[in-house]
């Protein structure tokens, strides 16, 4: 399967939202005699975190709990059965927050001192049985802290959007 980096949708309900950076990866769905919902894309997004991303997140939030940043429950699978996540607005998985969702689009992210972030989960119609889910995401920095800690996750957050928009289309 094919994963390659492409404009922020335009459809999308961040794409009003002024940002200090932005990314988003995109890749092909094939869903023949159904119809994904982005509450589809939200399960298989949850249930696709490779190991090694579980590994890096309880690195990130031992080490950031330091300085007073958000760390968020360790997930673990059986919080992750499908039918038990409904992505409601507000609704809180681990460190992110539900902050929007609609038939196509489903939005998570979370504010802290230092930056917010959103993540948005899209699908687009791209032809006949085929859809496109374009995973975004934008971030706001809120001070000098949130640059410098942005620096070396950028590195991460690339390999870890690319693997799992692969895994979350496997999954779909």
């Amino acid at each position: 399967m094919h994963v390659k980096k492409v404009t922020f949708p335009e459809k999308s309900i961040l794409s009003n939202i002024n940002y200090d950076y932005a990314d988003s990866y995109s890749g092909n769905l094939d869903r023949k005699n159904s119809i994904t919902t982005s509450t589809d894309v939200g399960n298989a997004f949850f249930t696709s975190f490779p190991k090694w991303v579980g590994i890096l997140m309880l690195l990130r939030n031992r080490m950031v709990s330091v300085f007073g940043l958000k760390t968020g429950e360790t997930l673990n699978e059986t919080d992750l059965v499908a039918d038990k996540i409904n992505f409601g607005k507000g609704d809180q998985i681990g460190i992110f927050k539900v902050y929007d969702k609609n038939n196509s689009e489903l939005i998570l992210g979370e504010d802290d001192k230092h930056l917010n972030f959103r993540i948005s989960l899209f699908l687009e119609p791209n032809s006949e049985h085929k859809e496109k889910l374009i995973i975004s995401t934008i971030v706001i920095f809120n001070n000098w802290f949130g640059k410098l800690y942005f620096l070396p996750v950028k590195v991460f957050h690339k390999l870890i959007v690319k693997s799992m928009l692969k895994k979350t289309i496997e999954s779909l």
